[in-house]
């Protein structure tokens, strides 16, 4: 199969490996992309396997907490330029979108630019600002979380707007809500800093962690050691990987020594309450947008040729 300039942007954009080692991977597995993301893994030339960490979009994330303290949501709305999206006029439209979003306790795309908006719908006032504004603005992703019992939903943007989080806690017993805040915005911090894929290895896709599982067992025997050390290697290695991508096993990014859950437990003992993160959800601005990168397509095409 003919490998093509565009096979091997997109490889390099997804791993950050070096051209000729994307080439050399899809040819080796005749063009399949997954495949060859996987080969530079073993291989350890992937620098890593998320797409998202080389892509970027303008625009804003918001959050929305209404007045109970009980719903709240996140979405993100994305424009073309980073003019744009530091102007009052688009940040008080993200912001009236998320508060609309409260209201309709909505996590639909659809449900929510149908959704009312200050006398129209959010659509409506959408294509009014593209008017005013000259730029295209997409409303791309929005999550509303309801708080049920004794808790509290905390939130945190980062970066004016690069980066959002919202946190669901949980207590046994009515606590002092301002401590309980300052918890779940700490916890918010450390997911927006570490990146948890989920909050527990319980919510991982069992084929997601067989897959991981392969790979590793690929990377030892690369390395030449015998079967039944590899077998021996792989549970340990399985465990860090899976004490890395899930919030509650990962270390607390204000107190290393102690786990998110450890950290969990330990304010709940001091409040003489149980505590527990119901869920997360994060956003971060332009995540697998990728914007035209004209130098790196011209610098690909030329080591094709």
């Amino acid at each position: 199969m003919a490998i093509s300039a565009k096979m091997v942007k997109e490889l390099r954009a997804i791993t950050g490996a070096g051209m000729r080692d994307c080439k050399k991977a899809l040819v080796k597995v005749d063009g399949n992309l997954k495949k060859a993301v996987e080969y530079l893994q073993i291989k350890g030339m992937a620098k890593a396997a998320k797409k998202s960490s080389r892509v970027t979009a303008e625009g804003l994330v918001a959050i929305h907490i209404d007045k109970t303290g009980k719903n709240a949501a996140i979405v993100e709305i994305n424009c073309e330029t980073d003019f744009v999206a530091k102007t009052d006029r688009f940040a008080n439209f993200v912001n009236d979108v998320a508060r609309s979003a409260v209201e309709a306790k909505t996590s639909d795309l659809d449900a929510l630019n149908n959704a009312p908006l200050n006398g129209e719908t959010v659509s409506a006032v959408r294509n009014a600002q593209v008017l005013a504004i000259g730029e295209n603005i997409s409303i791309r992703r929005v999550e509303f979380v309801a708080l049920k019992g004794s808790g509290i939903i905390s939130n945190y943007i980062h970066g004016g707007g690069s980066h959002g989080c919202l946190t669901i806690l949980s207590s046994s017993e009515e606590v002092d809500p301002k401590v309980l805040d300052g918890l779940g915005r700490d916890i918010c911090m450390h997911v927006t800093a570490s990146k948890p894929q989920c909050l527990a290895s319980d919510d991982l896709d069992k084929d997601e962690v067989e897959n991981q599982r392969r790979i590793l067992r690929e990377q030892a025997l690369e390395s030449g050691k015998p079967a039944k050390i590899v077998d021996k290697m792989i549970i340990g290695r399985l465990k860090k990987w899976l004490k890395s991508i899930t919030l509650l096993d990962q270390p607390f990014v204000k107190n290393p020594d102690l786990s998110v859950a450890q950290e969990v437990a330990r304010v709940g003992k001091e409040l003489k309450s149980k505590l527990t993160i119901v869920r997360f959800v994060v956003f971060m601005r332009g995540e697998g947008i990728e914007k035209k990168e004209s130098n790196l397509a011209e610098e690909v095409a030329a080591f094709i040729k």
